[in-house]
């Protein structure tokens, strides 16, 4: 009788219950990243091309705070300077006027896309 180890690479369905985005690894992108880096469940990674900013459950990138570090007016930083800058996400990403919000799962993200969780 032969057995065989379990893969390492096999398929996982199960929530992981993280979000997250990658970033170039630019002046702009460094600095949303160490902004990032002071809260709490986040993880930020250095890579040689790009940054990752991963988080647990849920994570708020504040536009000002951004601006603030950068040296820049208010207003400078916004939805579409992160986009500029992101190079891919992961969980529900959600646009607002003053943050950018990151949802691992869909439901929690539901009150802000106006989706309905009762099913009928």
């Amino acid at each position: 009788m032969t057995t065989t180890t379990e893969s390492p690479f096999k398929s996982n369905n199960t929530a992981s219950n993280m979000c997250g985005f990658t970033l170039m690894n630019n002046q702009i992108g460094a600095v949303v990243a160490e902004v990032m880096r002071g809260k709490e469940g986040v993880k930020v990674t250095h890579l040689p091309s790009m940054i990752r900013v991963d988080a647990q459950n849920r994570m708020d990138l504040i536009y000002a705070e951004v601006d603030e570090a950068l040296g820049e007016e208010d207003d400078f930083f916004d939805a579409a300077e992160f986009e500029e800058s992101m190079s891919t996400h992961y969980g529900r990403m959600i646009h607002e006027d003053d943050r950018t919000i990151m949802f691992a799962n869909p439901e929690d993200a539901a009150e802000y896309i106006d989706f309905d969780l009762v099913a009928r």
